[in-house]
């Protein structure tokens, strides 16, 4: 019998992504407690069907093929901290889960301490016991050591002691960075979560003929399909256009295609994107560094996985986001303006400068990457990657200026768009980008 947490967890799945649910509304809607659908809800975030959002609320997301996060080892925050052990080596290879730093009363700590934290502390020795007596690893800042009744206890308990010449402020930031990087590595999709294993995948061998193309063709309704050797390593690809006039009896290795592009797991989806559009393939073969086919990935399978992923709440920060966080888009537009593409406004903060005070040359071009994008999505309804760009710096901008970004479209086909973008800043020009992106249409 299905139960109504079971009831509601099914329920959330069939809710389109993006659709913003509560506990109230889950309630009324499927007849049940307010705290049957509060659990629930807080499952179904456990296993990644729904995300909580500040300022936004809580919302159906797609689930990811993978973990979002990967905590980090006592071993690895060595390396970070560039650290001593002092002791508890055995439990280098345990995962942290959360840090504390310890500037606070023993009888306050007791509240944070928790299995798997890592205790930040100075040279207290009361504190750095009753770490490791809660099961915390401890780390030592300002260079100072310990005594020896602390380094057998770490051994006996099998929790890493360690020591740094950092002071706890820059330790906090260290261990932040490691674990944001960490989230943005997570974040980028990789060819080995979408890909179709090589069990599910159709292929021919070198010594087969037109008519196995054609019967695999009528099985399957497929017009492309790799090609290997007995070994099971590729060799080529066939289509439907090479095998047009050719008598059934020709062997495949005579018409297929000799050394096709291929993608391997490693690989971000976003890149193999850019090389099936450039190159016009609506599939691509996945290898291992032996050229042993493991699997194919289609075009579709790599536009509707891009395009999940800018749909998923973001977890850490790069450049980019930043960088986009910053814009403004212009609501009072100039009513001369016959165009309906936005103008955009950007301020220059102190980070975004250069050594000298102005605005460094790669960040405007991110800026302009960046309002590229967002035109193309307004002006056609369509996702784009910058395949080339022109900037000319024609005046230094600096640091307060408020930037005006004018970006127009002077051409624009199926697969290409070329843009025109001048920067003003008070009026004045002071650069000036031509952009060519590749296009990828949005469902």
């Amino acid at each position: 019998m299905t139960t109504k947490h079971d009831q509601i967890i099914t329920y959330i799945e069939t809710l389109p992504v993006g659709e913003k649910i509560s506990v109230r509304s889950i309630a009324k809607n499927l007849n049940v407690s307010e705290g049957t659908a509060y659990r629930a809800i807080k499952d179904a975030q456990n296993d990644g069907l729904v995300s909580t959002i500040q300022r936004v609320g809580t919302i159906r997301i797609e689930r990811k093929m993978k973990e979002t996060f990967e905590t980090l080892t006592y071993g690895e925050v060595v390396k970070i901290i560039d650290g001593d052990i002092l002791g508890g080596e055995e439990g280098l290879d345990k995962d942290l889960s959360k840090f504390i730093i310890g500037a606070m009363t023993e009888e306050a700590m007791m509240r944070y301490i928790t299995p798997g934290s890592l205790m930040i502390v100075g040279n207290r020795e009361n504190a750095q016991k009753l770490a490791l007596e809660c099961g915390a690893a401890v780390l030592i800042t300002g260079g100072f050591k310990t005594n020896e009744n602390i380094i057998l206890l770490a051994n006996k308990l099998k929790m890493p002691v360690l020591s740094t010449t950092y002071d706890s402020f820059t330790v906090a930031t260290l261990i932040n960075r490691a674990i944001t990087d960490q989230l943005i590595k997570k974040e980028i999709m990789l060819v080995d979560d979408i890909y179709t294993k090589a069990d599910k995948t159709l292929y021919l061998t070198a010594n087969q003929v037109v008519l196995d193309y054609r019967k695999l063709n009528d099985e399957s309704h497929h017009t492309r399909f790799p090609v290997v050797n007995k070994k099971g390593r590729l060799i080529g690809m066939v289509t439907a256009k090479d095998i047009i006039g050719k008598q059934d009896h020709v062997s495949i290795e005579r018409v297929m295609t000799k050394n096709p592009t291929f993608a391997k797991t490693h690989m971000s989806v976003a890149s193999v994107g850019h090389l099936m559009i450039w190159d016009g393939l609506e599939v691509m073969p996945i290898v291992e560094d032996d050229l042993t086919l493991i699997g194919i990935v289609s075009r579709q399978d790599v536009m509707k996985a891009m395009q999940s992923s800018q749909r998923q709440p973001q977890m850490g920060d790069t450049l980019s986001d930043q960088v986009n966080e910053n814009i403004e888009v212009l609501t009072t537009s100039s009513e001369e303006r016959s165009s309906k593409i936005p103008y955009y406004k950007f301020k220059v903060t102190p980070q975004m400068t250069d050594n000298v005070g102005t605005l460094s040359f790669g960040l405007l071009s991110e800026v302009i990457s960046t309002v590229t994008k967002n035109t193309l999505v307004v002006y056609q309804k369509k996702n784009a990657m910058v395949e080339q760009m022109n900037l000319y710096y024609l005046k230094l901008v600096q640091l307060g200026s408020e930037i005006e970004i004018r970006p127009s479209v002077f051409e624009i086909g199926r697969r290409t768009a070329k843009l025109d973008i001048e920067v003003y800043t008070d009026t004045v020009l002071v650069a000036k980008a031509t952009v060519v992106c590749q296009l990828m249409q949005r469902s």
